[in-house]
């Protein structure tokens, strides 16, 4: 197994410290936690900066879990392709523009409900493998079926879409299709193809 490279390590430990961080030090961290998740505008309790803070925050361990699985899966090899500053540029993309289409989502829902965890940027991570990589075979955990990565990336765009339209609560599915879209939008940034133009390094 290759070495996790810079970046993604960087970003697992940061997450992990986060989580326990909070959990061991509840009275010392939930405040800061609240200035950091991303909390709907018409709340009153937004901040510019949240929309890139929320993606370091987790509410529970099985969510910080299968975040921390995809970033090393996906990220790793990533950013092995990329290099560190591009996969930087890529997963802020990403991160923004999941936090952009939580916004807005909540913004039109009248929630006041506010929104951590890395999982739209790690949706574009996602998106990036399956366009990088879609011919290659994966095995997600649910289910253990193996499948084409630009296969795996349709099917899991359909059900967010599904799931997001159905109403379900309590998971962020616009704010996953909002990462995928930025991180499509950054590639075809990068290759120079429609909605953009000159092809780019």
């Amino acid at each position: 197994m290759p070495p996790i490279p810079p970046v993604t390590k960087t970003l697992l430990l940061t997450c992990v410290a986060i989580f326990f961080a909070g959990m061991l030090l509840p009275g010392v961290f939930r405040p800061l936690e609240m200035l950091l998740a991303l909390w709907p505008v018409q709340s009153g309790m937004f901040y510019p900066w949240q929309v890139v803070t929320y993606g370091f925050l987790h509410g529970d361990l099985g969510h910080l879990f299968f975040n921390m699985l995809g970033l090393w899966m996906f990220g790793s090899e990533i950013e092995r392709l990329w290099g560190q500053k591009r996969y930087l540029q890529f997963l802020l993309a990403s991160l923004l523009t999941a936090a952009a289409a939580q916004l807005l989502v909540t913004f039109v829902m009248g929630s006041r409900v506010p929104t951590v965890g890395a999982s739209g940027a790690l949706f574009g991570l996602l998106m990036a493998f399956g366009m990088m990589f879609p011919n290659r075979t994966i095995v997600p955990l649910i289910p253990p079926i193996p499948m084409k990565a630009r296969t795996f990336v349709i099917v899991f765009g359909a059900l967010e879409l599904l799931f997001g339209l159905s109403g379900r609560t309590g998971i962020a599915h616009f704010a996953h299709l909002g990462g995928m879209l930025g991180g499509f939008l950054m590639i075809r940034y990068w290759r120079g193809q429609p909605p953009f133009g000159g092809r780019r390094r």
